[in-house]
């Protein structure tokens, strides 16, 4: 089947080979006879300057000159032979045999130019001759001579002006060069399939993939573009060449874009401040643009390079440049600074690292792709959009600790739990000291003090998060001291010290220290037992065992101590105390200071009713020691709200998105 399959290829090329015969023998039957024309001038030509040569005339100084004239006139002749050979050759469609009709073009253009300096010497030789010629006054046959040096004259005029002529529109070299630029856009257009960029979205670095899913151009085909380029090129035409790539390959990266839904880009930053989808609209960006760079313009990168190769760095860069805008790299660009322009807030902080961990990802390739004049416009508004992710983040950052500052005239908690700045801020400081963020911050820092000429040092981050921390601490004193009810001030220090305390194994804890988390867990204990004792021990006053009681003393005594249990339940059951541990120990200390007693109590009335005339009702016992144990449990509870069919506890990121309006204010009038 092998062996069958080469004989029909070989037979197909024959009759291809058969049918440029047939036509370059049609092309040369059809400007015979103006080669037989051209001929016999030219035979005339020789014919009238031999005699003059042969002529035993006192003129030898121009001996040399007829030489020399017949010389090149015979030059002449033979190329113009060969220029009309080399124009039958390129009646026949370029694309049959590229390589060969090509290489027919090129030495077209060479035949011309040889045969346009080879008149061109040869009239500057036959000049010489008639100017002698003239001033000969006395030779009767000089006339005669004249006039057929002046017929040469005219006929080389004729054979000098082909070069031109070939060149005009409708010319054979224009005519030639025109189906080398259809052969070139066709070969592009047929070469020339989209990137279904959304189904690679996961695969950013498997670069060799791509390039084999039909991207990279194969061998024959750069060879192919290589040579008509360089065609074009030598002919002034390099401008309609580039318009034509640019075209074809800027039109298929449109394409490959539609794939993804990019209209998040058109976002301005207005919308950005009403609504909370920015976070993902840059995650979206930064996946994006690395898809663009590292899979859309790399590509064609190394397609350009290899076709313009052998032309020039200039002639590719142009077309990167050209294609990469049709890439839409100006609409990233331009995302990028509506993201900088938003209003100061601890987010946007956040945001501008992401971007600048793209951006900075993507440097090397940005340098690479990126050279030269044609794309100094992207290289500006790139540099530009750094410029402003660094001075923005670095700025942000440096204030926070003032932030936290400003924010010491506001009101704590009204129960006394932990303030949702406290908890924003140590959250925050958790995600900065994180690997996703705090290489990207060092590295913004220690370029935007480069820029300012300051020295960097790897302790200015750790220093900046240590201030933030003493910040908060200082608020929480402040904020302590604002409670009317001292009860209250305690209750808030043993929540806020447990937060702090239950930092332990989280970034800001190993970063803060061992000893900095013992001294919050002993504030803890501290505060936890002023609050007790000055809010409940006081309880177990009322409920004293006495021998000589009777039982309506003991149901006095139950009823007073249930009154003031009620009135402290009610003060202190809007309370909250969020960590579980510390809302267990706090219960547990209750139940076990107040229920033994109150158990005693409720034994010795029920004795006292079983020997009592009087038989006080029992019902008038508000609770069994069951239901009060019960009732001292249900206390500190947090607040549950309901979502769909489950409770969920208030969401941690809602509160950081509730504080940080409040934040971005005091950053905003800096």
């Amino acid at each position: 089947m092998e062996s069958k399959d080469n004989i029909e290829a070989v037979r197909k090329f024959l009759n291809s080979s058969l049918e440029t015969s047939k036509t370059i023998s049609s092309a040369l039957d059809e400007s015979g006879s103006r080669l037989k024309l051209l001929n016999q001038r030219f035979l005339s030509m020789q014919a009238s300057l031999r005699p003059i040569s042969m002529q035993n005339l006192p003129f030898s100084d121009v001996e040399h000159g007829l030489d020399s004239v017949l010389c090149s006139v015979s030059a002449v002749h033979k190329v113009f032979q060969c220029v009309n050979q080399l124009e039958h050759s390129l009646s026949a469609d370029a694309s049959s045999d590229l390589f060969t009709y090509v290489s027919n073009t090129k030495k077209l253009e060479e035949a011309m130019k040889l045969l346009t300096d080879n008149c061109k010497l040869a009239t500057s030789w036959l000049k010489s001759v008639f100017e002698f010629l003239q001033n000969k006054t006395t030779i009767s046959t000089n006339e005669v001579y004249l006039l057929n040096i002046k017929k040469s004259f005219r006929i080389l005029q004729e054979l000098q002006a082909i070069e031109d002529d070939a060149r005009l529109e409708g010319g054979i070299l224009s005519i030639a060069l025109d189906k080398l630029e259809i052969a070139f856009h066709k070969l592009l257009m047929e070469n020339s399939m989209p990137l279904p960029l959304v189904s690679l979205t996961s695969q950013i670095d498997q670069q060799n993939n791509v390039t084999e899913q039909g991207l990279k151009f194969p061998s024959s085909l750069t060879a192919k573009l290589q040579v008509i380029a360089e065609r074009l090129n030598a002919n002034n035409r390099l401008d309609k060449c580039q318009t034509m790539y640019v075209e074809v390959r800027g039109t298929n990266a449109r394409r490959s874009l539609k794939t993804l839904d990019l209209s998040y880009l058109e976002t301005s930053t207005s919308e950005f401040e009403v609504s909370h989808g920015m976070e993902n609209c840059i995650d979206q960006w930064g996946n994006h643009l690395e898809l663009v760079v590292k899979k859309l313009l790399e590509v064609e990168y190394t397609l350009c390079t290899n076709v313009f190769e052998k032309i020039g760095s200039k002639a590719w860069i142009s077309c990167v440049a050209k294609i990469a805008i049709e890439s839409r790299i100006f609409s990233f660009i331009k995302f990028g600074k509506v993201v900088t322009e938003k209003k100061n807030d601890p987010f946007k902080l956040l945001n501008l690292l992401s971007m600048f961990k793209v951006l900075n990802g993507l440097r090397l390739k940005f340098n690479q792709l990126f050279r030269g004049e044609a794309c100094e416009e992207i290289r500006i508004v790139t540099k530009d959009l750094i410029t402003k992710v660094v001075n923005g983040a670095s700025e942000i950052f440096l204030q926070l600790s003032e932030q936290v500052k400003l924010q010491r005239p506001t009101c704590p908690p009204s129960d006394g739990t932990v303030p949702k700045l406290v908890s924003f801020v140590t959250d925050y400081c958790n995600k900065l000291l994180s690997d996703e963020y705090k290489p990207h911050l060092n590295k913004v820092l220690e370029i935007y003090l480069s820029w300012k000429n300051e020295l960097y040092e790897e302790g200015i981050f750790v220093t900046q998060i240590y201030s933030i921390i003493r910040e908060v601490a200082v608020n929480l004193d402040n904020w302590s001291k604002a409670y009317e009810d001292i009860n209250m001030s305690y209750f808030f220090m043993m929540n806020n010290h447990c937060h702090f305390y239950n930092l332990k194994g989280t970034l800001v804890g190993i970063m803060m220290g061992d000893s900095w988390l013992k001294a919050h867990d002993q504030y803890k204990e501290y505060y936890a037992t002023l609050y007790l004792k000055n809010t409940w021990v006081n309880l177990q006053n009322i409920l004293v065992v006495s021998s000589s009681m009777t039982c309506q003393d003991l149901a006095k005594r139950i009823n007073a101590f249930i009154l003031a249990f009620d009135e402290r339940y009610k003060k202190q059951c809007n309370l909250i105390i969020y960590d579980e541990i510390l809302r267990e120990s706090v219960c547990k200390h209750l139940v076990e200071g107040i229920i033994p007693i109150y158990k005693v109590y409720l034994k010795n009335y029920i004795l006292a009713l079983e020997s009592d005339d009087a038989m006080v009702d029992n019902k008038s016992i508000k609770y069994t020691s069951q239901s009060l144990e019960n009732r001292i449990w249900s206390l500190f509870q947090p607040k549950l709200r309901k979502h769909g069919d489950s409770i969920k506890h208030k969401d941690l990121i809602s509160k950081i998105k509730e504080v940080s309006h409040q934040f971005r204010l005091t950053l905003v009038g800096l």
